[in-house]
């Protein structure tokens, strides 16, 4: 593709393009996937997108490229993101001098082109469009480019062609939704009974003083860290991606809220995938869905509506862009401030990029054709108020809102609602509703501060009931944190991975076992030894328990975590163990999360 179709600067752009025949011939029509970001790629992908669009391929190709800029399509590059620098704002402004004048040829508008380009090479009278988030934007802005060559719209995650709100309140006014749906059906009972005023209590407090604590890293070594109101902003825009880590917000929250830190400080580890320790021999490769960090910011910088005028100053341009922030009420960033808004979104990095190209269009008319659009009932990014408004547009649309799941919906819904309503979508029958289904990481009760809150299981009292109790809340809390850390590396965590305990020790992942040391989760107590796995179940293990509170002693833990016995405090029991026994501080069952298909693999 050429460079700059406006003539000005010479070269080309060299995208690169994968075809999957349908095997029944040529075909009049194809199936091309966009990619989100901006800046994935989507080869990479390839292979899961034929699985997860299968019933789309019936009688059509598959077409599966990298946007320019992108992946092997001549991916964009600067070092100043790689530089230790004063501010983001520097860093993408020295990066956009980096790029130079062709930082304006690689936009939404730019890829909508080569698309056309690649349909009339690939000779295909149309295209079905599936896009997911970024994707979205880029099929959108085709379809109303080029309506006559659109068979069909597949939406996932909806960003609306024209861009999205410079200060992301349809994201903040998602919260509510959210975590209500969250903590529906008592789910969040004996932790919370409404976790939005939390979430809002501590924010209030963070503006005055920030949470400090301690956090215990893979060598069972504690380090002091921090937490300000937009790292807690981070967190819950994290549990888009990982349900594991919106599960443990709001017990995190209700603890911090009670001078208990640690739990939310390591849940900020987590969300930055800080957790596990990763051994220094095995660096952690690669992920498939890493975004190219110069593209996704030539195209945020160039394209998003920010409330300034593109040929102004920086100086001008921040001040434009208080006056904006200032103008709007308080309750459109709740249970956040303005200012946590304002430094969580693009516009301090953008502040001083230097615009290269014209303002984007103004959105156009889409085309009526069949449409079926999946937003996640828990996505903040693209919440489903941005994808009613894009069905508004479009009469044939079918909007699914797929209960506890957030982006990206039909690679992560864990249910069978995605596929079912991508099967009737292409098999023209009726596009049902998602049926009402549970929560397959529910949220975790609030880790008990010491021995004497644990719950102790039926039928062994005491303190050597207590300390059982704070044994399985401890496994229950590892397990937890597993499958969150592997949830968030989205791939396998190697041989000797980490973890601290919340209270010290830490837990080595290695070959068929979880070795254990001194590893604690409750205050005082525990464990060592190790958890004999294999294909993701638990063999017969024996767990030495110790600490100054507990009753000290030996555990045999039955294969499958289905009985446990042995002698704590010199008393002897054997106890079948149900969900109900595995104990809560609040007297409610603490079941292990049973990790989904998708997840059995890595775990």
């Amino acid at each position: 593709m050429p460079l700059d179709r406006r003539g000005t600067l010479p070269g080309a752009v060299p995208l690169s393009v994968e075809r999957k025949a349908s095997g029944s011939g040529a075909t009049a029509s194809a199936v091309l996937t966009l990619a989100g970001g901006p800046g994935q790629a989507a080869l990479p992908h390839a292979e899961d997108i034929a699985k997860l669009i299968a019933p789309a391929l019936q009688g059509r190709d598959l077409l599966v490229f990298d946007q320019r800029g992108t992946g092997a399509s001549d991916p964009l590059s600067c070092s100043a993101f790689e530089e230790p620098l004063s501010s983001e704002a520097v860093a993408a402004e020295n990066c956009a001098l980096d790029i130079g004048p062709a930082r304006g040829d690689f936009t939404t508008v730019e890829s909508v082109s080569d698309i056309e380009a690649l349909r009339q090479a690939a000779g295909y009278e149309k295209l079905v469009l599936y896009g997911t988030s970024y994707g979205t934007k880029v099929a959108l802005e085709y379809a109303e480019r080029f309506p006559s060559h659109v068979e069909a719209l597949v939406l996932d995650s909806v960003v609306p062609s024209d861009g999205e709100e410079p200060l992301h309140e349809a994201s903040f006014q998602a919260m509510t939704p959210v975590l209500e749906e969250l903590c529906g059906g008592g789910a969040c009972a004996g932790i919370t009974a409404n976790p939005v005023a939390d979430l809002a209590a501590l924010n209030a407090q963070l503006r005055h003083r920030s949470l400090h604590g301690n956090v215990f890293d893979g060598s069972g070594r504690r380090h002091r860290a921090s937490l300000g109101e937009l790292g807690v902003y981070d967190i819950l825009i994290a549990g888009d991606l990982n349900p594991a880590l919106r599960a443990l917000l709001p017990a995190a929250v209700h603890s911090a809220l009670h001078h208990e830190p640690d739990p939310l400080l390591r849940l900020n580890r987590l969300s930055e995938g800080l957790i596990p320790n990763i051994p220094l021999a095995q660096p952690p490769a690669a992920s498939a869905g890493d975004i190219d960090e110069a593209l996704y910011a030539t195209t945020i910088c160039e394209e998003t509506p920010f409330p300034w005028q593109r040929g102004a100053t920086a100086h001008t341009r921040e001040a434009e862009a208080l006056a904006f922030l200032h103008g709007q009420p308080a309750s459109a960033f709740y249970p956040f401030d303005a200012a946590t808004a304002y430094e969580g979104s693009s516009m301090p990095a953008c502040s001083r990029w230097p615009d290269a190209s014209a303002a984007p269009p103004a959105a156009g008319e889409l085309p009526d054709v069949p449409t079926l659009i999946f937003s996640g009932a828990q996505d903040l990014r693209t919440p489903t108020s941005q994808a009613v408004r894009v069905a508004a547009s479009i009469p044939a649309a079918h909007v699914v809102v797929v209960p506890f799941t957030g982006h990206s919906v039909i690679g992560s819904d864990l249910g069978r609602c995605a596929q079912n309503a991508l099967t009737a979508f292409f098999g023209n029958a009726p596009v049902n509703p998602c049926e009402p289904e549970s929560d397959l990481f529910a949220p975790t009760a609030a880790t008990p501060t010491s021995l004497a809150f644990v719950h102790a299981p039926p039928g062994v009292g005491g303190r050597a009931g207590r300390t059982l109790g704070a044994v399985l809340d401890t496994i229950v809390d590892l397990n937890r944190q597993i499958i969150g850390a592997t949830i968030e590396a989205d791939s396998n965590l190697p041989s000797g991975s980490s973890f601290g305990g919340l209270h010290g020790g830490y837990a080595r992942l290695g070959g068929a076992a979880v070795t254990l040391k001194g590893y604690a989760s409750v205050p005082g107590v525990t464990l060592t030894g190790r958890l004999r796995v294999a294909g993701g179940s638990l063999l017969a293990s024996t767990l030495k328990i110790g600490g100054n509170p507990a009753a000290t002693g030996t555990l045999r833990l039955g294969a499958a975590f289905k009985r446990i016995s042995g002698r704590l405090g010199g008393r002897r029991f054997s106890i079948a163990v149900t969900p109900a026994e595995l104990a809560r501080s609040d007297r409610r069952p603490a079941p292990l999360w049973i990790a989904p298909a998708p997840l059995r693999d890595r775990l």
